[in-house]
């Protein structure tokens, strides 16, 4: 593997390593709706200030998420876009499989 790929293989499993925890992913899934006071994360997540610094931490340094401070307030905002169709087809491959394992049940059961 030459140098160039050997930079962009690490920086993609850096990404996919980012997008790996629920936590995580629940925070894409809320910056997909825009942006974000890290306060409202920590209203709802049963975590404590630290451990969501450093998700919000694996996710910038990944290039999935920035911020933006504003006075003492800080805001984050999705990056990376794109992230967000890989996340919708492997939710909807997931779905579909359920379905035909589903259905696989049921003709076992006729």
């Amino acid at each position: 593997m030459n140098p160039k790929d050997n930079i962009l293989i690490n920086e993609t499993a850096k990404v996919f390593k980012a997008i790996s925890h629920p936590t995580r992913l629940w925070i894409i899934d809320q910056l997909a709706k825009g942006e974000i006071c890290v306060c409202v994360f920590n209203e709802n997540l049963d975590a404590d200030f630290s451990t969501i610094s450093k998700h919000l931490t694996v996710l910038k340094e990944a290039g999935i998420v920035d911020f933006e401070k504003r006075g003492k307030q800080v805001f984050y905002n999705l990056k990376m876009d794109c992230i967000l169709n890989f996340i919708l087809c492997v939710r909807g491959t997931i779905k579909d499989n359920i379905v035909s394992k589903l259905n696989q049940i049921e003709k076992l059961e006729v």
